[in-house]
C-alpha cells in the first residue's frame, strides 16, 4: 500500500502558475480545416458555408456530418457546489470546467466548451441550457448542488434529445458498481443477497443506490444515511422526494446501528464518519468504498487495525482501488456521442461499470505497471478497479456504451463494423502522454539525482522545483550559491533537503575532477590550467563530469546558452556508449499523430553511412517512446525519381540497413508526402513499409531543424526534444530559453536515461 508521503504535493503559487503560463487556462479552439486562402475563406465562411446551412435546415440530423456537433460536449455548471468548496459562484467553478473539458481531450479526444450560468434559479438555469442545446452532442452537468442537480437533470433529459449527465451523481455511481461488480466477485457474494448502507444522501449516494438497485440490489436491503441518522420511513426531518424514495423500515436510526452486520458501505459524506467498531460489526469480507474527498470516512491503515478480510477502496490515488470519475466521463461520452446517442440510459451505464469491471480482471501493460510504482497489480483485494492511465479504456468502454445504446435503442447512428471502430478508438490517443506518464510514475518509485547546470536561472530553478515537489529526486543546482539561494527567495520557494547547491569554486570535488578532465584533454591541447579554467567556470562542463563521476544520474543544460555549444562542452567529458552513436531525435506531435525526427542537431551533412546509423538510434528512441518503428529515409525524390545525389546518398544508406539486417521496418529513398500518406505510398506497392512511417530520417540537419520548427510554428506540433541519444552516460539539451515544462520534461527524460 503507498503511503502518504508519495502522494504528489502541489504548492498554491505551483497551482497558480500552471494555470497562468503561455496562454491562461487550460483550453484552446483550433481550426481543423485551412485557412489560407481567398478560396479557404470562402469555403468555410460567405458564400460557402451557406451550402451546408441549407441542407442542416432541410435535414437536422446532417449537423453532425458537417458541424462539430458529433463531437462536442458542453461542461455547465452554476459553481454551486465547486469540488469540495461549496457554493463559491459561477465565475469560480471555470478552472474545473476547462479541467473538466481537458481531461475530455485527453482521453476521449472529445471536445468541450465551459459553459458558466451565473443563476440559482432552477427553471433560468433550466431554459439557459436548453436553448443552448443544439449546438453539442451531449450536456456534462457539473458542481451543481442537491437537490437541484436532480431536477435540472431530469428536465433537461426530457427537453433535449441528447445526452445530458450529472457527473458528480453517475460518474461516481459508475465506478462504485464497477468496483462492486468485483468486490462481490472476490468475496463469493450474491448481489440479491447483499445488504448495503449509504452514507450521505446527495447527489452521488442517490445515483450509487440507483445504479445498484439497476444491477439487481433490491430496494429493501439499501439503508440511507445523512447527517441527521438513517432516512427510516416515517422521518419529517430534513427530508425530500428523493431521500422518501429510499426510506427503509428499520429500527435503525445511527450509521452504527446501520452498519451492524451490513456487507457493504458506500460512503459519500465526511472524513471520520466510520469508526474501526463500526467496521468491526460488519459482515465477514467486509466491501468498503470509504469515496469522501479529499479525505475517506475511514482509511485502510484504520480498517486494517480490526479487518484483515476487508476489500477498501477510497476516492484517494495514494490508496489501492481509487474511486476515480476520469474512468467513467471521458468513455462513456465517446460511446453516446458515436452513435449519436439520444440519452444515456441505465443500460450504457451498466455496461460501462461491467467493461470496467471485466478490464480489472485483465493481465496489465507495462504503462500500468508505471502508475503502481512498478508493481504489476493483479485482480484481487488491492485491484478491482482499473488505472485511468490503463491505455485500453478507449478501446473497452466506448464500445460497450455504444453497443447497450444501440441495444436500448437510443442510438441515432448505429454502428455496423464494431472492430473497425475499435481500431479508430485506439487511433485517436496518442500513446506518448502514457509514456510520459509512465515515466514520471518510476521515478516516485525511483528518485534519481539530476544536475541543474545552469541553476542561477529562475525557469530553471522553477523546473528543479517541480522536480522535487513531484517527487521525482533530487535536483542538484550548479552556480553560486549566494546567487541561488537569492533567485530561491524571489522567486517565493523553499530550499528543502532535496535541493543541493553546487559552486564549482568551493566544491572538494573540483581538484578530482580537474585531473579526470585533464586526464582525457592533455593530448587534444590543453594544458593543466586550461582544464582547471573550464571546471571553474563553464557550468555545463562541470555539471558533465558530476555525472561522469557518478556523483548524479544525469543532466540537463542548454536554457542560457545555444544546443551546439552545450553539446561540445559534454563531449570534452563523456564519450558515445559502445557501439553507439550520439543523434538528435525530435518527437512532433500534431492533430493525433506522431512522428520523430532524426538528425534533428548532430550530423551537419551525414554520410550514407552515418545515415544508417541515425536510423538505428531514432528506431530505438522510437521504441521508447512506445512506438514500433516504421522508418522513412527522406529526400525529395521517392524511389530515383528525379533522380539526384542526395537521393543516391539515401538509396546507399538503405542498402547498408539491408545489409545490417537491422529489426524494423524501413525504406528510401522517399518524399515526405509519400512516407507519410497511405493513398500516396500504394502507387509503390513495393514499399517496404507497411504504413505511414513515423520515424523520419532527413538528409541533413539543417532540413530536420528546419522542418519540425515549421510544423510547430505553422502546424500547432507538439515538439519534444531535441532528445539526445547514444551517448555513455544521460544527458538532455533543452533548446535556448526554454520554458518550466519542457525543463522539467527534460530532466525527467535524463533522469530515466531515455538516451540509453
Amino acid at each position: 500500500m503507498a503511503n502518504k508521503s508519495q502522494r504528489t504535493r502541489i504548492t498554491a503559487q505551483e497551482a497558480l502558475q500552471f494555470h497562468a503560463q503561455g496562454k491562461p487556462g487550460k483550453l484552446e479552439i483550433t481550426p481543423t480545416k485551412p485557412l489560407v486562402t481567398q478560396r479557404d475563406l470562402s469555403l468555410a465562411y460567405s458564400p460557402g458555408v451557406a451550402v451546408p446551412v441549407e441542407a442542416i435546415a432541410e435535414n437536422p440530423s446532417l449537423a453532425y456530418d458537417y458541424t462539430n456537433k458529433g463531437n462536442l460536449v458542453a461542461v455547465v455548471s452554476n459553481g454551486t457546489a465547486i469540488l469540495g468548496l461549496g457554493d463559491l459562484g459561477a465565475l469560480a467553478a471555470k478552472p474545473v470546467m476547462e479541467g473538466k473539458g481537458a481531461l475530455f481531450k485527453r482521453f476521449a479526444d472529445i471536445d468541450a466548451i465551459d459553459l458558466l450560468v451565473d443563476t440559482k434559479d432552477v427553471d433560468a438555469f433550466i431554459g439557459s441550457v436548453r436553448y443552448l442545446g443544439p449546438s453539442f452532442g451531449g450536456i456534462n452537468l457539473e458542481d451543481i448542488k442537491a437537490p437541484d442537480c436532480f431536477v435540472i437533470e431530469e428536465r433537461l433529459k426530457e427537453l433535449l434529445d441528447i445526452p445530458v449527465f450529472h457527473d458528480d451523481q453517475h460518474g461516481t455511481a459508475i465506478i462504485a458498481a464497477a468496483g462492486l461488480l468485483n468486490a462481490l466477485e472476490l468475496t463469493g457474494r450474491d448481489i440479491a443477497d447483499c445488504r448495503l448502507v449509504v452514507n450521505g444522501a446527495g447527489a452521488a449516494g442517490i445515483a450509487c443506490i440507483g445504479l445498484v438497485v439497476a444491477l439487481g440490489l433490491p430496494v429493501k436491503n439499501i439503508t440511507l444515511c445523512d447527517t441527521k441518522g438513517v432516512i427510516y420511513q416515517g422521518r419529517k426531518d430534513g427530508m425530500n422526494q428523493w431521500k422518501s424514495a429510499y426510506a427503509a423500515k428499520t429500527k435503525a436510526r445511527t450509521l452504527a446501528d446501520a452498519l451492524d452486520g451490513a456487507d457493504i458501505f458506500f460512503g459519500l459524506s465526511a472524513k471520520g464518519a466510520v469508526t474501526r467498531e463500526m467496521v468491526a460489526s460488519m459482515a465477514p469480507k467486509p466491501i468498503i468504498f470509504a469515496m469522501a474527498n479529499p479525505d475517506p470516512e475511514i482509511t485502510p491503515e484504520e480498517v486494517a487495525l480490526v479487518r484483515d478480510d476487508a476489500i477498501v477502496a477510497t476516492g484517494r490515488s495514494d490508496y489501492p482501488n481509487q474511486i476515480n470519475n476520469v474512468l467513467g466521463f471521458p468513455f462513456i461520452f465517446r460511446g453516446a456521442l458515436d452513435v449519436q446517442a439520444r440519452t444515456i440510459n441505465d443500460e450504457m451505464k451498466i455496461a460501462a461499470a461491467q467493461a470496467l469491471a471485466a478490464l480489472a480482471r485483465e493481465d496489465v501493460p507495462d504503462v500500468v505497471m508505471a502508475a503502481f510504482l512498478g508493481r504489476r497489480p493483479t485482480f484481487g483485494p488491492e485491484y478491482i478497479i482499473p488505472a485511468p492511465f490503463d491505455p485500453r479504456l478507449i478501446s473497452r468502454v466506448p464500445p460497450a456504451v455504444a453497443q447497450a445504446a444501440m441495444d436500448s435503442g437510443v442510438a441515432r447512428r448505429p454502428i455496423v463494423d464494431m472492430d473497425g471502430y475499435v481500431s479508430r478508438l485506439n487511433a485517436r490517443l496518442d500513446p506518448v502522454s502514457d509514456w510520459l506518464h509512465s515515466i514520471f510514475e518510476r521515478l516516485r518509485s525511483e528518485p534519481k539525482r539530476i544536475v541543474f547546470a545552469e541553476g542561477e536561472d529562475p525557469a530553471v530553478i522553477r523546473a528543479a522545483n517541480s522536480y522535487v515537489s513531484q517527487g521525482f529526486g533530487t535536483a542538484v543546482l550548479v552556480g553560486t550559491e549566494s546567487v541561488v539561494r537569492e533567485r530561491f527567495r524571489e522567486a517565493g520557494i523553499r530550499l528543502r533537503d532535496a535541493f543541493e547547491i553546487v559552486d564549482a569554486r568551493s566544491s572538494s570535488a573540483s581538484e578530482e575532477l580537474t585531473e579526470f578532465l585533464y586526464a582525457r584533454l592533455q593530448r587534444h591541447g590543453f594544458l593543466k590550467r586550461d582544464c582547471l579554467r573550464l571546471v571553474m567556470n563553464e557550468r555545463n562542463v562541470f555539471a558533465a563530469l558530476l555525472v561522469a563521476h557518478g556523483l548524479a544520474d544525469g543532466m540537463v543544460a542548454g536554457v542560457t546558452r545555444n544546443w551546439a555549444s552545450v553539446y561540445q562542452d559534454v563531449l570534452r567529458v563523456i564519450d558515445p556508449r559502445p557501439g553507439r552513436h550520439a543523434v538528435g531525435v525530435t518527437l512532433a506531435l500534431c492533430r493525433g499523430r506522431g512522428v520523430l525526427v532524426a538528425d534533428t542537431n548532430v550530423h551537419e551533412a551525414p554520410t550514407a553511412e552515418q545515415i544508417a546509423d541515425i536510423a538505428i538510434e531514432a528506431a530505438h528512441a522510437a521504441r521508447k517512446f512506445g512506438m514500433e518503428p516504421r522508418v522513412a529515409l527522406l529526400t525529395y525524390s521517392t524511389f530515383g525519381q528525379p533522380p539526384n545525389e542526395r537521393a543516391q546518398q539515401m538509396r546507399h544508406a538503405a542498402d547498408i540497413l539491408v545489409e545490417r539486417a537491422v529489426d524494423f521496418e524501413f525504406d528510401g529513398d522517399i518524399a515526405a508526402d509519400v512516407a507519410l500518406s497511405p493513398d500516396l505510398m500504394k502507387i509503390y506497392p513495393f514499399c517496404r513499409l507497411t504504413g505511414p512511417a513515423n520515424v523520419l530520417v532527413m538528409p541533413a540537419v539543417h532540413a530536420a531543424s528546419i522542418s519540425t520548427k515549421m510544423l510547430k510554428e505553422l502546424a500547432g506540433a507538439t515538439l519534444i526534444g531535441p532528445l539526445l541519444v547514444g551517448l555513455e552516460k544521460s544527458v538532455q539539451i533543452s533548446t535556448l530559453g526554454a520554458k518550466e515544462a519542457d525543463i522539467l520534461n527534460l530532466a525527467a527524460l535524463a533522469a530515466y536515461d531515455f538516451g540509453g
